[in-house]
């Protein structure tokens, strides 16, 4: 998730994961479309920047309800705890390439994430 500092305001929308059943015809359809630059993290996903919003595809069916919005936090820990606190059930916090996340679902049953930079 390469990210301009400028776009990470705490606890709101910042990234999207879309499934896709073939990556490289998503990655031209939004090229053509919208401009979005691509970077790829292996053959199963690919992740996007655009002016206001950035976000990723990986390699699944897609149905209805199969996208992952993600929130960014400046306080991974605390977000969490607020999310648990609210009847919210999270997934442990874990790294990846760019920070760290957690997952949690909603008492509808949503499934969000919420990420933080590595070094936060």
């Amino acid at each position: 998730m390469e990210n301009s500092k400028s776009k990470l305001k705490h606890e709101q929308i910042q990234y999207i994961e879309f499934l896709t059943a073939d990556i490289q015809r998503i990655k031209e359809f939004y090229t053509k479309s919208f401009d979005w630059v691509f970077t790829d993290y292996g053959p199963g996903y690919a992740a996007f920047s655009g002016d206001h919003v950035d976000g990723g595809f990986t390699t699944g069916k897609p149905v209805k309800g199969s996208i992952l919005v993600v929130l960014y936090s400046g306080d991974l820990e605390t977000t969490r705890d607020k999310v648990i606190a609210a009847g919210g059930i999270a997934q442990d916090i874990f790294s990846f390439p760019g920070g760290r996340r957690f997952h949690f679902v909603d008492p509808d049953g949503n499934e969000l994430a919420v990420w933080a930079l590595e070094d936060n």
